[in-house]
């Protein structure tokens, strides 16, 4: 058999339906929109995100007898209450401390310094003094890369205040309207694709409640572990406890990857705060257990409908979507991978089969 022959019995095997050819048309289309006009796209799709998380109030409202409008009224006005917090309470909370940790980047450094010494002093066989010099001068370039990354940054930031104004101004108003017209929208969305589309309404089907739920439950986990690991440090009294928590709330993010990435920041600050004492031993021995509870009882929890995907897939997702969009793609690289793994599975091949099954089973029935 020739390579054209391969070519084409591949073709015939997973492209004889028209539908397949037209869904893979619209799925090539819209990720080419997303790569290219992504950054353009960025308030509309940030919006279309937080109305996602936010029909589900609406819905719970409307079935208890309020009125369609009324209950988008009072879901937004909620929504715009906790933004406005985030903008003006939490946000410049982050920013001083963050600020402050810079500031306080130096004296770190030189207690750093100051135990290196200590070590080489107590074990003389097991750090030698070029070692010493080496640990120096890489945390020094280290350090002068840092503060120029901080730099560039708040020079940058200068420039976004305006990107950041529009943000506050137009998502709450697109997220207003996407809940408000929410039907007219998807009407007008399904009269742009064909009218025979069973394939794309059995994968939208099987990934619509996954997505709501991973949406809605990744935000729960943000919230709450963050919020548990802000109370925590400052129980302890570690010092940038606001910026730590919002660090290892959106650790959860990535998962496996981001809980020890977390863990480098928070044990730097109690190590350079409290030095080697017990505090030091509590504070991550509670930060440990506050990992294991997020892993093995609030992630079962929240996220109990969605498909159970390898953790190989897992990695390989957040690489590869977040190389392509950032955040957002890190955000949606565990429903992305669900999507492809459902179109796998649910691919025209797969449907022939159950129709043949059911056919056979019918005849032998007759």
């Amino acid at each position: 058999m020739t390579l054209r022959q391969v070519f084409k019995s591949w073709i015939d095997h997973y492209f004889s339906d028209e539908e397949a050819v037209i869904l893979l048309v619209v799925l090539v289309l819209g990720f080419t929109a997303l790569i290219l006009f992504g950054r353009m796209l960025a308030p509309f799709l940030t919006a279309l995100v937080f109305a996602f998380l936010l029909q589900g109030g609406v819905n719970a409202l409307v079935r208890r007898g309020m009125p369609h409008l009324l209950a988008v009224i009072v879901i937004f006005l909620g929504f715009l209450g906790v933004l406005l917090t985030l903008a003006f309470i939490l946000m410049p909370l982050i920013w001083n401390q963050l600020v402050g940790l810079v500031q306080e980047t130096p004296r770190m450094f030189a207690s750093g310094q100051q135990l290196i010494d200590d070590l080489q002093e107590r074990y003389p066989h097991l750090v030698t003094p070029d070692q010493v010099q080496e640990w120096i001068g890489v945390a020094g370039r280290e350090m002068t890369q840092f503060g120029q990354r901080a730099l560039t940054l708040s020079l940058a930031s200068l420039g976004n205040v305006l990107a950041l104004i529009i943000y506050l101004v137009l998502v709450p108003i697109l997220v207003f309207f996407l809940l408000k017209d929410r039907e007219q929208l998807v009407a007008f969305t399904l009269s742009l694709l064909p009218q025979k589309r069973i394939l794309m309404t059995r994968i939208w089907n099987e990934m619509d409640a996954q997505i709501a739920n991973y949406v809605r439950g990744k935000f729960i986990e943000i919230i709450i572990v963050g919020t548990v690991a802000f109370f925590t440090f400052a129980f302890f009294g570690l010092p940038y406890s606001a910026l730590l928590g919002v660090v290892v709330g959106f650790s959860v993010l990535v998962p496996y990857i981001g809980a020890a990435v977390a863990t480098l920041p928070v044990a730097a600050v109690a190590g350079f705060h409290f030095g080697p004492t017990h505090d030091f031993l509590y504070v991550l021995i509670a930060y440990g257990v506050l990992q294991a509870l997020d892993g093995n009882v609030l992630a079962p929890v929240l996220f109990s409908e969605t498909n159970n995907i390898h953790p190989v897939s897992i990695i390989v997702a957040v690489l590869f979507f977040g190389g392509i969009w950032g955040f957002w793609g890190v955000f949606f690289a565990i429903p992305l991978a669900t999507l492809l793994k459902a179109l796998v599975y649910a691919w025209p091949r797969g449907i022939h089969k159950q129709h043949d099954k059911k056919a056979v089973e019918s005849l032998g029935e007759e």
